[in-house]
């Protein structure tokens, strides 16, 4: 192994000024992602608060609480590089607490779901900027030889946001209300604000390159506009002539192409598509993006699952959640340690395999599977998602030179989000059509409020989640029994969409190195490449 002659000096080992870091860092990235499966165990609710009796929201709907959330994340990670270096990292990462912090708190209060759609935009804004910070942050506190180990310790918040997230949720929903899902985040904020300004060194920004305002304005318009048409197809009974779908689809997908031909022509583009000669990050980041569509998207339906189908209480629905998450705490530190010593190729295929078996299962699910058969199946994504997720940003990063790599995760950060909002617009739109094509129960079409009546499987439903307003309708308990079996189909089908895309994800997978690679993070100091093993 080269020793450099004129470089930072990094230890073989994790010294304590870098904990120090990574604890600020991890402690941002907790907030923010945490947010995200918070809020998944709260879709239901959202259904029925802002919905009038009986006639709840479409689940196509309140998902965009999701969707906005993971859009607006997406829209401020490339801008932060240009910002980190105008404003300073430790101001930049201060101020994004606070916004996320605001935002959470303009949440509790939304009296609409349009409202809190919107103030979930603004919280995505402020979180948006805390994983490519702190991604930064830690790999230039680690060197070449400590990334691996390090992005297993970012990956702490990809373990935490599975198991406490819907847990969290589903305790302050059941026992206060919706509300403080985002008041929580108050004192965290406050936390993470005295922490970040008391560990991270002093700020000596060096404005150095212009920011692409252009490519911001046709990127992040064209993106909502397209998962807006999409997400619009289940008001729409799947029309796709409707002018609210096409229309939306085909203007998103035209800023989208001209954000790419403009991309080639600034010195400093919004998203360095340049970077896609580099081999290993187009396979890192063409995989990334399928795994996160299918497994982000396919999350989100478990816990509703759990309470529309099954009757579980929020809590409940979070507990039987969390052994996923449990799964991904065995494997993701060991992956963590083998990804500094094997080719990422040998490690990523064998996490997908895991999440491939695990979600199979779930494809077979019926108003009555045993929970000894589903909780297994999480854990085993569980173990998939430990093997997958930080292997495939360590893969991209490590053969990066130094000042690629504030590019590079920005390239993988926003290729995980907007995948991710992709994945959840996708999966709620054909959990919702599929909700929808099951039969209208005789006589509810003249109930006021329920406009054409009410599906055999949003009646069951109801029964499951707001047994006193079902009570009220006076549909027949034996409609339940076939609803139930309808919309537990609805689940099934949509997870073998997910299925299918996790099996078309192997296929670059297994274009991922299976050789030893070379780090090129010293390049820039004149230091030959480094055989990563």
């Amino acid at each position: 192994m080269a020793t450099p002659a004129m470089h930072t000096e990094y230890p073989d080992h994790i010294d304590g000024p870098v904990l120090k870091i990574a604890g600020v860092v991890v402690l941002g990235a907790v907030m923010s992602i945490l947010d995200i499966t918070v809020v998944n165990v709260a879709l239901p609710v959202f259904q029925a608060e802002f919905g009038t009796e009986g006639n709840e929201i479409a689940y196509s709907h309140v998902a965009w609480t999701v969707t906005a959330y993971t859009l607006a994340l997406a829209t401020v990670i490339p801008m932060t590089g240009w910002a980190a270096d105008r404003f300073g990292t430790k101001r930049l990462y201060i101020a994004a607490i606070a916004l996320f912090t605001l935002g959470s708190v303009l949440c509790a209060t939304a009296w609409d779901i349009n409202v809190l759609i919107a103030f979930r935009v603004l919280q995505g804004l402020g979180g948006g900027m805390l994983m490519p910070l702190g991604m930064t942050i830690m790999t230039k506190a680690a060197g070449p030889h400590r990334i691996g180990r390090l992005m297993a310790i970012l990956g702490v918040p990809m373990l935490l946001g599975p198991i406490l997230g819907p847990i969290i949720g589903g305790w302050l929903i059941e026992e206060a209300s919706w509300h403080w899902i985002f008041l929580i985040n108050l004192p965290l904020g406050v936390i993470g604000m005295v922490y970040a300004a008391r560990v991270l060194a002093k700020d000596t920004p060096e404005p150095s390159e212009s920011f692409d305002f252009l490519g911001m304005a046709l990127m992040s318009p064209g993106l909502a506009l397209f998962l807006f048409g999409v997400s619009s197809l289940p008001a729409e009974e799947g029309d796709f002539s409707a002018p609210r779908v096409w229309v939306s689809m085909l203007v998103g997908v035209a800023l989208m192409v001209a954000f790419v031909w403009h991309s080639f022509r600034p010195e400093h583009p919004l998203l360095d598509l340049r970077l896609f000669k580099n081999r290993e990050l187009t396979v890192s980041v063409i995989t990334m993006f399928l795994f996160a569509a299918a497994f982000f998207g396919g999350l989100l339906l478990v816990p509703t699952y759990f309470q529309q189908i099954r009757g579980e209480s929020t809590l409940a629905a979070g507990l039987l959640v969390a052994p996923q998450g449990l799964g991904a705490m065995v494997t993701m530190p060991i992956a963590g340690r083998l990804v500094d010593k094997m080719p990422v190729g040998r490690i990523v295929p064998f996490g997908l395999a895991l999440i491939i078996l695990g979600m199979f299962g779930f494809t077979q699910i019926t108003e009555d599977t045993s929970y000894a058969v589903l909780i297994p199946m999480l854990v085993v994504m569980g173990f998939g998602m430990g093997a997958t997720m930080m292997p495939l940003f360590t893969a991209a990063i490590k053969t990066l030179a130094a000042h690629e790599v504030a590019r590079g995760s920005t390239m993988l950060n926003i290729t995980q989000q907007v995948a991710s909002s992709v994945g959840v617009a996708t999966m709620a739109v054909i959990l919702t059509n599929q909700l929808n094509s099951s039969p209208i129960v005789p006589g509810t079409e003249n109930i006021p409020g329920l406009d054409d009546g009410i599906t055999q499987a949003d009646a069951a439903i109801l029964s499951n989640t707001q047994p006193d307003i079902f009570a009220q309708l006076g549909i027949a308990v034996d409609v339940v029994a076939s609803g139930l079996a309808d919309a537990a189909a609805a689940f099934a089908q949509t997870y073998w969409v997910a299925w299918v895309l996790v099996v078309l994800t192997m296929v670059p997978a297994l274009m991922l190195p299976r050789r030893r690679e070379e780090s090129h993070f010293l390049d820039d100091e004149g230091v030959p490449p480094v055989v990563v093993e």
